[in-house]
């Protein structure tokens, strides 16, 4: 499927939607509720508000669509999901608009304002409905005759596998599932030998899911393979598929699926979002404002900074290191260097409260959380957020996730420049802290909320202000 097209038709579709239903309700407006006043004759063209209306509040409604995340997975919709978020979105927006443009306006009747507002939601809500249904009932006709698909892999080999896999093939209507290949859970003789190719062994699960592009991921595996489950599921949270899950197996990734499908076949979605995706959205933008924002008043700190490294020690002011971000990605992580040049010689070691290979400058930009503010780069670049876990280097995520393999969960986000674990426990000195430290993180990830992150964050500015940084 062309994604690139599907978004542009919903794009223009919405447009021309939006543009539409503001001018009916101009007309509207004009011919039964103003008529007193500007009489039967409506002068379209020379309505400069009317103009600059159909010009600027159609792009309006397009940014609220993408702050909802609308545009997102456009290939996959289902019409119950349309006719709800199109409700729900248009809802709220056409109030915005009555209180914003509408509400304001001289009438003669109290009643002409209920009018005025039905009229344009019905219009706007009823014009973009119409729309979307037309462009995902053509979509969602094609993957049921199966003329497209979403690149499948089924993990299971025994007669659970088999199964589903025959249910979905033998389905008058398709779901979606265009299946590559198979990877053997058993490493003993396969029910699918002669249906589906073997892709290989689970040790190379993610490398099968990257060369052969799949995004949907299917485990059927039988009964005495379910203790396999909950890591299955842990090696595929930070990859960019869908991963649904035979019900028996349930049990293992209790708190994590969602069911969303009632006349095919019985799969259950894993969940791995922890954010809805207007909060998400809303999310990166106060990152955006907050790093400008600190950034452009911070200027003459970060230039008094810089100067006071350079004199107090030889070596660069800044220190580039390559951490583990989001979905497992590397970055470079920038901050001030508050070490000797040569301070990791001997390889990687973690700092302690009277570490020699720290400066002295180093020590003040320590307990004062300063360092970390070239990272603000990092987060207008995208790589991290302002709050979220603090990222970790691979030789010490190795050490980690042998004590707590849940570690990874973590890279669902944003790594942070400051994090709850950060404000609750600091710095760790070695990989004991580092896994008790998880446990504020993994609260974070649980709680996850725009006012949290605020809270943290002026938890973080008192730390500063006081050089309680450990």
């Amino acid at each position: 499927m062309n994604r690139r097209l599907q978004v542009f038709k919903h794009l223009f579709s919405d447009y021309a939607a939006a543009l539409l239903a503001w001018w009916l309700l101009f007309l509207f407006r004009k011919e039964f509720i103003e008529a007193s006043k500007h009489g039967y004759s409506i002068a379209v063209g020379n309505d400069s508000n009317l103009i600059l209306a159909l010009i600027f509040l159609p792009f309006c409604w397009l940014g609220f669509y993408a702050f909802t995340g609308y545009y997102k997975d456009i290939d996959r919709r289902s019409r119950f999901r349309e006719f709800w978020q199109t409700l729900y979105t248009g809802t709220l927006g056409v109030l915005v608009l009555f209180f914003v443009f509408i509400l304001d306006d001289s009438v003669s009747d109290y009643r002409d304002y209920y009018r005025s507002f039905l009229v344009l939601w019905s219009l706007h809500v009823g014009l973009t409905f119409t729309g979307r249904m037309l462009i995902a009932g053509a979509s969602i006709r094609k993957v049921q005759r199966r003329k497209i698909g979403f690149p499948t892999l089924l993990i299971g080999s025994g007669p659970s596998a088999l199964r589903i896999f025959e249910e979905l093939e033998a389905a008058p209507r398709s779901e979606g599932f265009k299946f590559i290949g198979y990877i053997d859970s058993s490493a003993g003789s396969s029910l699918l030998d002669q249906r589906l190719p073997c892709l290989g062994s689970l040790d190379k699960l993610q490398a099968v899911i990257h060369e052969h592009g799949i995004e949907e991921v299917l485990i059927a595996v039988e009964e005495h393979e379910h203790a396999r489950v909950p890591e299955l599921v842990n090696q595929l949270q930070n990859e960019f598929v869908r991963l649904k899950i035979l019900p028996d197996a349930f049990s293992m990734v209790v708190g994590l699926v969602k069911m969303n499908n009632i006349l095919g076949a019985i799969l259950l979605e894993v969940d791995f979002e922890v954010m809805p995706e207007w909060q998400k959205s809303a999310k990166r933008l106060f990152d955006i404002l907050f790093s400008l924002f600190a950034i452009l008043i911070g200027t003459p700190v970060l230039l008094a900074i810089a100067l006071w490294i350079r004199f107090d020690s030889a070596g660069p002011v800044f220190y580039r290191q390559e951490r583990i971000g989001y979905k497992g990605r590397p970055f470079r992580i920038i901050k001030f260097r508050t070490m000797r040049p040569d301070a990791e010689k001997a390889g990687p070691q973690l700092s302690a409260e009277d570490d020699p290979r720290i400066t002295r400058s180093g020590r003040f930009l320590r307990k004062t959380r300063l360092d970390e503010l070239p990272q603000f780069l990092n987060v207008l670049q995208g790589d991290m957020s302002v709050v979220g876990p603090r990222p970790e280097r691979q030789f010490f995520i190795d050490q980690i996730e042998r004590r707590a393999p849940y570690y990874r969960r973590l890279h669902r986000v944003k790594p942070g420049i400051t994090s709850w674990g950060q404000v609750k426990y600091g710095y760790a000195e070695n990989v004991d802290q580092m896994v008790e430290r998880l446990k504020y993180d993994m609260l974070y990830l649980e709680n996850m909320s725009l006012g949290l992150d605020i809270k943290i964050l002026l938890y973080t500015v008192l730390i500063m202000i006081q050089g309680r940084g450990k």
